[in-house]
C-alpha cells in the first residue's frame, strides 16, 4: 500500500511517498500553495497518479502534548483531504520533525535558500518515516 506523508504550511507544503509496499519512504517534494483548498486539491492530484491509499498528515501537538490552535487548523486541513482525495487521513504526532530536518539539513551543508527549499519535504519523509515504523 503506497502512503503520502504532508507536513502541512502555510506557503509550502512537505511530501513524502513511500515505497509501493508501503514500508520505506521514497520520493519527497514541496507544493507551494497558501489556498488550502487549491493545495489539497494538488495532493489528490498527486494521490491519483502514484496510487496513494492512505495519507498520513503531521499534527504539530504541542511538545507538552496539548492541542493548540496549529492542530486545529491541521485537522481542517485533513478533512479538505479526505473530501478531496477518498482517502484515509491519518493524523501523525509531528513534534520534531522540524528541528530534526533542519539538524539533517545542517549535517549534509544545507543552508539558506537550498535549505528553505528543502526543510519541508525532509520533515515529510520524517513523518512517513515515523508512521511507517510506528504503527
Amino acid at each position: 500500500m503506497r502512503i503520502l506523508a504532508v507536513d502541512y504550511g502555510d506557503q509550502r507544503t512537505g511530501i513524502a511517498v513511500s515505497d509501493p509496499t508501503g514500508r520505506i519512504a521514497g520520493d519527497a517534494f514541496v507544493i507551494r500553495e497558501w489556498d488550502a483548498g487549491r493545495l489539497a486539491e494538488k495532493i489528490a492530484g498527486e494521490c491519483a497518479a502514484r496510487g496513494v491509499e492512505k495519507i498520513v498528515l503531521g499534527n504539530p501537538v504541542n511538545m507538552d502534548g496539548t492541542a493548540g490552535p496549529r492542530c486545529e487548523k491541521a485537522r481542517a486541513f485533513g478533512a479538505l483531504l479526505r473530501e478531496a482525495t477518498g482517502l484515509e487521513v491519518v493524523m501523525w504526532d509531528e513534534r520534531r520533525t522540524t528541528v530534526e530536518a533542519h539538524g539533517i539539513l545542517t549535517a549534509n551543508d544545507r543552508h539558506g535558500k537550498r535549505r528553505k527549499e528543502t526543510v519541508d519535504a525532509v520533515a515529510a519523509a520524517l513523518i512517513l518515516e515515523g508512521y511507517l515504523g510506528g504503527h
